[in-house]
């Protein structure tokens, strides 16, 4: 069975496959200081309770934008899983052409989740990931990656917005029925939904002008059903995106990780 972790952030999500088929998904906070005792305490509880074994686990496969997260990750897998951890990125190339100057600072949430995408929606393509970051990523014709667009995340603001003002206090995101707020509460709702509206709108619209050619878009995320609902120029909502990447990747390189000898304890 496969492992797959994205190490994002915020969050790091861990689901399992067998073959092709998920049957478990978990999401833990990211701790930079987790170590991989901490790690495997966690993650053989929830395991258990899907009915799998950790001998059942004989393959991980892990995307980070947190370095210190790595370590840690490889660690757990070699002394409970008994298993190579392949970091896509450094053990794994991406499976796709990246047109960057520096291919390396394009983080690997960003690729995997353009390959997830390729997998299931024919490009050109614009993706939106709600993740600490809200970011937009492009993908050509060609299936090659083309670079994007990251902006301040929709919590970051939030948390930024009721840090920097004292009178004005902790929302949740959701819609407002009219734009104009008629309390504090409303108006903050409305600036951050609807101006959130407003910028995917905006900048969807430049990078297809700028692109010069009818594009699909998805968005994924955990507030991507949210905006997917009112936001017009989002066409698809997956929240799988990352992990359908990860499964790809895997996928591509089965023979090369089934090969890798189990490492020493």
């Amino acid at each position: 069975m496969l492992l797959a972790v994205d190490v994002g952030n915020t969050n790091t999500v861990f689901a399992l496959y067998r073959e092709t088929v998920q049957v478990g998904q978990w999401r833990l906070s990211t701790n930079r200081e987790r170590t991989a005792e901490e790690y495997a305490a966690l993650l053989l509880q929830l395991i258990t309770l899907a009915g799998v074994g950790r001998s059942d686990v004989n393959a991980v496969v892990i995307a980070s934008v947190v370095p210190q997260a790595v370590v840690p990750l490889r660690w757990m897998s070699r002394d409970y899983f008994g298993c190579r951890a392949f970091v896509v990125g450094e053990d794994l190339e991406y499976p796709l052409e990246i047109r960057l100057a520096n291919p390396r600072e394009v983080g690997a949430d960003r690729i995997v989740n353009a390959v997830g995408a390729l997998t299931r929606y024919r490009p050109p393509l614009v993706i939106i990931d709600f993740g600490t970051a809200t970011t937009f990523d492009v993908v050509d014709r060609s299936r090659a990656y083309c670079g994007g667009v990251i902006a301040p995340g929709i919590n970051l603001s939030l948390e930024a917005l009721h840090r920097a003002a004292a009178q004005l206090p902790r929302v949740a995101v959701q819609p407002t029925r009219n734009v104009i707020g008629t309390s504090t509460v409303t108006a903050m709702q409305s600036g951050i939904y609807w101006g959130y509206v407003g910028l995917i709108e905006g900048l969807v619209g430049r990078i297809r002008d700028e692109f010069e050619d009818p594009m699909t878009v998805v968005a994924t995320g955990g507030l991507a059903p949210l905006f997917g609902e009112r936001c017009e120029v989002i066409e698809h909502v997956d929240r799988d995106l990352t992990m359908a990447g990860l499964l790809e990747i895997y996928t591509r390189y089965r023979s090369v990780i089934r090969a890798a000898k189990e490492p020493s304890r």
